[in-house]
């Protein structure tokens, strides 16, 4: 299905950008808003699949808007942040709240196109690495911005959380299962168990509450 889009910047160079090359592509802008009030009221009213949020607006900024937005209902949208600056202490927040990966502004077209689409099927932007250099960088330094549901661990099997812990790690789904020895397709399985017992929502909220429980510890293994 063709992914509905919010797209919430308070430049409308941008907004009309990234408005142009998406619809170019055939997916539908349901909504612009140049603040973060705007983009929680468009998001109500429009009930979009994905929102293009940038992180710094007038009004609300795009960090509370998305913990607004991002409330646990199971038709809520996919949140990508839109940010100026590589690993901005805001993206870790955000990610944290919910938000299921960020783009800087000069993305290219195709780039900006595959996003929407890879994250409207669920999956998550960021790739293991980047998500392990955010939070190494960010964890544990602003209070506040941890996740809440995802701390208790020992519901997890012996063989999840090894899956967990080397998840954070920044391996891929092809490196897991050769380190482990299992097919790529058992891999998913277990990860999709992991988020299901923790209640996250994709893998880039798993190496956060790895961190974030002490799993894994920044700089180590």
């Amino acid at each position: 299905m063709t992914p509905r889009v919010v797209v919430a910047d308070d430049q409308l160079l941008v907004r009309t950008g990234f408005t142009m090359i998406l619809s170019a592509d055939g997916i539908d802008v349901v909504a612009e808003a140049s603040d973060g009030a705007q983009a929680v009221e468009a998001v109500r009213r429009t009930k979009p699949d994905v929102v293009l949020m940038d992180i710094r607006m007038p009004e609300l900024d795009g960090l509370e808007a998305t913990r607004r937005i991002l409330t646990g209902r199971p038709d809520e949208p996919r949140v990508i942040m839109l940010t100026t600056f590589d690993l901005d202490h805001y993206v870790y927040a955000a990610l944290a709240a919910g938000a299921s990966g960020f783009l800087l502004k000069d993305v290219t077209p195709e780039h900006l196109v595959s996003a929407v689409r890879l994250v409207r099927t669920g999956d998550a932007l960021l790739a293991p690495t980047i998500t392990r250099r955010l939070v190494e960088r960010f964890a544990h330094r602003d209070g506040g911005t941890t996740t809440t549901a995802h701390q208790d661990l020992a519901a997890l099997t012996p063989r999840e959380l090894e899956v967990l812990r080397l998840l954070a790690s920044g391996l891929s789904n092809a490196e897991l299962a050769g380190r482990l020895h299992l097919s790529e397709a058992t891999v998913k399985t277990h990860i999709a168990r992991i988020l299901a017992k923790l209640g996250l929502r994709d893998r880039v909220q798993a190496v956060i509450a790895a961190y974030e429980t002490g799993l894994v510890t920044p700089g180590g293994s």
